[in-house]
């Protein structure tokens, strides 16, 4: 009896520990954001000759990797200093720790490129359909990175990318 309810703790134990690592409902519940660009507007800007136009740096559009990825990737300069990352007519599946990163690649086809090129982490992923909006830091050069990555931090997995051209 007692090695019996031994083993039923363990048995709960690695059940509920497996499902802390892999969050099986997350690929059945989908996270849908609406985010538009007037989100990002400077909190001091209350009109609209306040606010220069924004200008488009750079731009592409996803491809898939380890899952269905779509929808386009926008570089924005606000016209304030101020860069964003806009994701439009986003999907991916959604899943666990899902971040949004910058990679030092023209391209990323594998997981193994996020790794070795080195990338900058715009946050986490605010849902994995619809428009949405990330701050890029002043600091980063996106002479250096050119591709948008929608990576899973805990499993190490690239789910899409999106190379970025430069706007002329």
């Amino acid at each position: 009896m007692r090695n019996r309810n031994a083993l039923i703790g363990l048995a709960i134990i690695v059940v509920a520990g497996g499902w802390y690592a892999f969050r099986p409902e997350r690929l059945f519940v989908n996270k849908t954001v609406n985010e538009s660009l007037g989100a990002v507007t400077p909190p001091g800007a209350t009109t609209p000759a306040a606010v220069a136009a924004p200008m488009t740096l750079a731009s592409g559009s996803f491809h898939s990797n380890a899952h269905d990825t779509r929808g386009s990737a926008t570089v924005i300069d606000l016209g304030d200093g101020r860069r964003v990352l806009r994701l439009t007519n986003f999907a991916t599946s959604n899943g666990p720790d899902v971040r949004i990163y910058l990679v030092a690649a023209a391209d990323v086809q594998d997981n193994t490129t996020v790794k070795t090129a080195g990338f900058v982490e715009l946050g986490p992923m605010k849902g994995n359909i619809g428009d949405q909006n990330y701050d890029i830091p002043a600091t980063v050069d996106l002479a250096n990175y050119r591709t948008v990555t929608v990576w899973c931090k805990r499993f190490g997995v690239n789910f899409g990318s999106a190379p970025l051209s430069r706007s002329s």
